[in-house]
Order: structure tokens, then C-alpha cells, then sequence
């Protein structure tokens, strides 16, 4: 059955005041699904990854409403808002961001230590083999190409089996053929899990695989198909 996993209502940023008062995110009205996959892509500098951000909770919006799972995310206490976080959203962001001292395969312990729900995981090693890690589950991230670090990544944010999958260009370290993998795979983790899937790029070649298409320019998000 599918669900609106998450709605935004008339959201938007603003940073300064006066003079300096600039519009990071015009009002949006937007919703993700449940087996969806929406691709965005724009210029550097249009808010798309303040928009990213905003929806995955990581800042609060200057005004209007976001719902998670038909909760008004406006009213939870930041714990609540942490809790969210780390039970149902999955980020892969530009930067890899694994923890230097820990495998790849240790990466995973990070997870296990924050979450709280108990839902239950997905299976380690079957990430592993499905980005093709198996051969480095036990290197450390300084021994990784950035490839390696960026499906490592992506496999972590996949582990806790989260509802909602936020990736801010996830292929930008990745060859043509790689990427094209990677894009596959969360159009597959969407359609075949009944994940909702957000995905920013530069690369609209990418595009194809995705349910929809929004562009983002000068703050404005604007649906292309």
C-alpha cells in the first residue's frame, strides 16, 4: 500500500535580515511516497541541499510545516527529532563521513549504538555483496578508493532498514558504470522495499531510472515529469 512518508507545507529558509535577508528555500509544498523515487537536480548554490537538509530534519525550516509519517515534525522536542533521525531516515551525503578507525564492516556498530527501533535490520553481509564490499568488509577507510568509501556509505545508511533514503549527489566519486549501479540500486531499494527516495545530481543523465524529476533554481522546486 503506498504512504506518504513525508509532506512539506508551505516550508522555507531564510538566513540574515534586512538588506542581507536571503531566501534560501521560497515556500515548498512537497510530499514523498512510499516505492518512490525522485531525483533532483540544479545548479550549486539553487538550495538544493538546504532543501535535503530541512527534509531529513538536520535543520529546522524558517516557516511552514513538515510531516513524518503524518507527524507534525514542527512540534517534537529535538530528542524526538534525533530519534526520527536515526530510525527512519538513511543519509548518503557527498562525503562519505566513515568513522577513520572503524572497517568498513565496523561501520555498521555505529548504527546498532544510536538506533532505537526495533525494526528489524538488514542483513550485513547481503549489503556487502550487493556493492561490492566483501573484499575490503575489514579495510579501514584510508585504505579505500572513493568509490569504495561511497558504496561503504551507502551501505551503512541502508542497514538500518529505514523508511525514508536521502542521498546528496551519492555518485559523485563513482565512474560512469559504477554510478549507473549505485542509481539502480536505490531505484530497486525503492520499488522492491517500498522505500521512499530522494536523490540529488548533477548528473541528469542519472535521471532516468528515477519515478520523477524536480528541478531546483534560485530556491524554487519546480516538478518536471
Amino acid at each position: 500500500m503506498i504512504m506518504n512518508l513525508v509532506e512539506m507545507i508551505n516550508v522555507n529558509r531564510q538566513y540574515g535580515s534586512g538588506r542581507t535577508l536571503v531566501e534560501a528555500l521560497h515556500p515548498t509544498n512537497f510530499s514523498l511516497n512510499s516505492g518512490e523515487f525522485i531525483g533532483i537536480y540544479g545548479p550549486s548554490g539553487s538550495g538544493k541541499t538546504t532543501f535535503l537538509t530541512i527534509l531529513g530534519l538536520l535543520q529546522s525550516p524558517t516557516q511552514g510545516k513538515i510531516f513524518v509519517n503524518g507527524r507534525d515534525m514542527t512540534k517534537m522536542t529535538s530528542r524526538e527529532k534525533t530519534d526520527l533521525r536515526f530510525n527512519k531516515f538513511g543519509f548518503v551525503l557527498q562525503a562519505s563521513n566513515l568513522i577513520p578507525f572503524l572497517t568498513v564492516k565496523e561501520q555498521f556498530k555505529v548504527v546498532d549504538k544510536f538506533t532505537t527501533s526495533r525494526r528489524r535490520k538488514m542483513n550485513q553481509n547481503e549489503l556487502l555483496n550487493l556493492l561490492d564490499l566483501q573484499d575490503v568488509a575489514h579495510n579501514y577507510p584510508s585504505s579505500l578508493s572513493g568509490g569504495e568509501r561511497q558504496r561503504a556509505a551507502i551501505a551503512r545508511a541502508l542497514y538500518n532498514n529505514p523508511d525514508i533514503i536521502l542521498a546528496d549527489e551519492p555518485t559523485a566519486s563513482l565512474d560512469s558504470s559504477r554510478a549507473e549501479q549505485v542509481v539502480q540500486f536505490l531505484a530497486n531499494i525503492a520499488h522492491e522495499s517500498q522505500k521512499g527516495v530522494i536523490m540529488i545530481t548533477h548528473d541528469t543523465r542519472l535521471l532516468a531510472a528515477t519515478d520523477h524529476v524536480y528541478e531546483m533554481r534560485d530556491g524554487f522546486l519546480r516538478q518536471q515529469n
